[in-house]
């Protein structure tokens, strides 16, 4: 079998989904990120299954990759992080509530939660959005699909209208890269 055209029609369709991101979103996305760090804010992220290594890796390339050129650090946590908090709360109360117990008391005034879901309907992810929202704080929303609810929810969405969960997932970690690569450069930094 040749895979080659499907190798086309893969790249064709993630071209395409990423093509539709709508670039003023991705524009208050950079800018959210930049004013949490001018006031010395935290920022949160989270997500389940491959959006919980995007968490991960994009903590990684803020807290160490930019941050170590620059004498006032990012502060990103990824709610995904501490595997025996989050198994710990799966176990004792519920799943839906790994990232909402986790904030709980936590969150102050000014920091900034960037929920990743695919489909967008993340009972856990939704439960971590809405907490932040009631405290006043800022939700940037990366989803695919429909966009689902946490597209309404959040204060600034970046949806990817595709329905593939690799595609959607391919393009959240290139937002999260963009994001990354632009603010590096407004701080003097070209490689994160």
């Amino acid at each position: 079998m040749n895979p080659t055209p499907q190798i086309d029609a893969y790249f064709a369709e993630l071209a395409e989904a990423c093509s539709k991101i709508d670039r003023t979103d991705l524009s208050k996305m950079i800018h959210a990120i930049e004013q949490a760090y001018e006031r010395e804010s935290t920022i949160y992220i989270c997500g389940n299954g491959g959006s919980a290594a995007t968490a991960s890796h994009i903590c990684c390339d803020f807290n160490k990759g930019i941050s170590m050129y620059q004498e006032k650090k990012f502060n990103f946590v990824s709610l995904n992080d501490n595997m025996a908090t989050m198994m710990a709360i799966a176990n004792d109360v519920s799943y839906d509530d790994v990232f909402l117990i986790q904030s709980e008391g936590r969150v102050r005034e000014g920091d900034v939660l960037i929920a990743i879901s695919g489909s967008g309907n993340s009972k856990n992810v939704i439960k971590a959005v809405e907490y932040f929202k009631g405290l006043g704080n800022t939700v940037i929303g990366l989803s695919g699909y429909s966009g689902g609810k946490l597209k309404d929810l959040s204060d600034i969405s970046v949806h990817v209208p595709v329905d593939d969960m690799q595609k959607a997932e391919d393009a959240h970690m290139s937002i999260l890269h963009l994001c990354a690569q632009i603010i590096a450069r407004e701080l003097g930094h070209p490689l994160c």
